[in-house]
């Protein structure tokens, strides 16, 4: 089975990890290998990179696709939480660059059987890395009804969320929610018909918000924020590419402290608290995909990309 996937951006996430032959990079979410072969291409014949998904099917895929590169690449099952002790492994200070591409691929919707997708009906699970964690299943079975509602509403802000729960623990009291298109049903039921969203399915927010909280991406995202610039080389970059605004906030605001120099009053005649800037914003504003890349791949239009560099 082909592992089918549009990597986003590619063009530009080379741009701004400013590779080139020789350096050293990570592409800690490797799913279809785009932005990977694309690094190997030009970083080559002497670059290296380090290659890591925490889904099984992704680095089956990845090792077989950039097999014309192994001298060039390892590649990891594991999560890029894990970066730290991965580079420990194999000896490496810093590296010159990250790139973190936090969106499903085409693959994990359409063909993992995993239930990401609200358009099949497919066991309700959700995990990344089916050997690890809570099944959506397990969740959407066992949370109260308030557990649910804050769920939803905090991961997938959405307004109905607690009709949505409601509409949950009434249905699994008569039988127990296993597949996603029973869950989409649901969703779609418990939101009243003249407020049904046009533009997404209304079942969207709900599987974005459990999706979440099964691979718990918003911990993982904050975890690796705290440690990446240690990672780095002095000049090394980071870029992210998030598809929602959870994540493109808790980015932006990390980015943001990290190039904030003195933090003492204003009213200071003198900076007391040392505080230098760590790090160099290259993307003022989010980068966007440019409508010709939209209408090909219609994913990317809800991606943004932010880069910084070490100082």
């Amino acid at each position: 089975m082909r592992y089918r996937h549009i990597s986003v951006m590619v063009k530009e996430v080379i741009d701004y990890l400013d590779c080139s032959p020789g350096k050293t990079y990570v592409d800690g979410t490797l799913g279809g290998g785009g932005h990977a072969k694309a690094i190997l291409r030009a970083i080559g014949p002497d670059g290296f990179l380090i290659g890591v998904d925490q889904d099984p099917v992704a680095v089956a895929f990845a090792r077989e696709a950039l097999h014309q590169y192994k001298s060039n690449i390892s590649v990891f099952h594991d999560s890029f939480i894990h970066l730290p002790e991965i580079l420990a492994g194999l000896h490496t200070t810093g590296v010159d660059g990250i790139v973190l591409d936090l969106g499903l691929s085409l693959h994990q919707l359409e063909r993992s059987g995993r239930g990401f997708s609200f358009m099949r009906d497919e066991p309700l699970d959700m995990r990344m890395n089916p050997g690890e964690g809570e099944s959506a299943e397990v969740l959407v079975n066992r949370l109260s009804e308030k557990e649910l509602a804050t769920l939803i509403a905090s991961y997938g802000e959405e307004r109905w969320a607690r009709r949505i729960a409601r509409g949950i623990v009434q249905a699994r009291g008569h039988q127990p929610i296993k597949t996603s298109m029973h869950l989409a049903e649901i969703v779609t039921s418990a939101i009243p018909a003249r407020y049904r969203p046009r533009r997404i399915h209304p079942a969207t927010r709900t599987f974005q918000a459990l999706r979440i909280e099964v691979n718990q991406e918003l911990r993982s995202l904050r975890m690796f924020l705290e440690g990446a610039l240690e990672l780095l080389n002095i000049g090394g970059r980071l870029c992210i590419l998030s598809f929602h605004s959870l994540e493109d906030r808790m980015v932006k605001r990390h980015f943001r402290s990290l190039a904030q120099g003195c933090e003492c009053p204003r009213d200071f005649p003198r900076c007391v608290c040392g505080k230098k800037p760590q790090v160099r914003i290259l993307t003022k504003r989010p980068v966007q995909a440019d409508p010709a890349e939209v209408m090909a791949n219609p994913m990317s239009r809800s991606a943004k990309l932010r880069a910084v560099e070490r100082i």
